[in-house]
């Protein structure tokens, strides 16, 4: 598989943004790859943005984000009180936080939920990170659920298994909340980070997948 580099040059402090609808969607949708970035680019400004956490899932989603970003030179948490679920029927509100939004931060990566996510408040953030961010390098991240989404990513980072073990155990970590569903246990996790290596001939056999829609190569 051909592969491309970032092209931040060591000692540089690239933005990344990272936006998730819920409590613990960005750490399963871009987890590792946040770590390993942040071993790569210590001085990288993180923008974390939770929209729907309340209650113990805003104090889950607090705790985690600290963790993963441990090593970022700069942080700024946000968790938002969106109702869960009903984001299409409150669009109006979240599409005005986004525009304030645009005005305060130019990232260098996004990473955001894929269009093609079955879960509704998923797709509408989707929908609002292309419309507000229309000339920016967007990763879409996929969420294993029961609706059974999972596509065909094109764009794949590779993590080995130091990295793919510490995402699982800060997940299972920090969000005792979702213990009990079937869905969120370690062998799903290990099991999409496996395939997903899988598919790209990862040299430790493990990565995250992505879809970018938009790409420039410059020569």
């Amino acid at each position: 598989m051909i592969g491309c580099s970032l092209n931040f040059s060591n000692g540089s402090s690239p933005i990344i943004l990272c936006l998730g609808a819920h409590s613990d969607d960005i750490e399963i949708g871009c987890g590792g790859t946040i770590l390993r970035f942040l071993d790569s680019y210590p001085n990288t400004r993180v923008e974390w943005i939770v929209f729907s956490a309340q209650g113990r899932r805003a104090d889950e989603a607090k705790a985690s984000a600290q963790d993963f970003l441990a090593k970022a030179g700069e942080k700024h948490v946000i968790i938002k009180d969106y109702r869960d679920g009903f984001f299409p029927y409150i669009g109006a509100d979240i599409k005005e936080f986004f525009e304030q939004l645009k005005l305060q931060v130019n990232p260098d990566i996004i990473f955001s939920h894929n269009r093609n996510d079955l879960h509704q408040d998923h797709r509408l953030l989707a929908e609002l990170t292309w419309n507000a961010f229309r000339n920016h390098f967007i990763l879409e991240y996929e969420i294993p659920k029961y609706d059974g989404d999972l596509g065909s990513p094109n764009v794949f980072v590779h993590l080995d298994d130091n990295i793919c073990r510490e995402k699982v155990e800060l997940l299972k970590r920090h969000f005792m909340t979702q213990d009990s569903k079937d869905w969120f246990d370690k062998e799903l996790f290990m099991a999409l980070l496996r395939m997903r290596g899988m598919e790209s001939h990862a040299p430790f056999g493990y990565a995250e997948s992505f879809y970018a829609r938009k790409m420039l190569f410059n020569m």
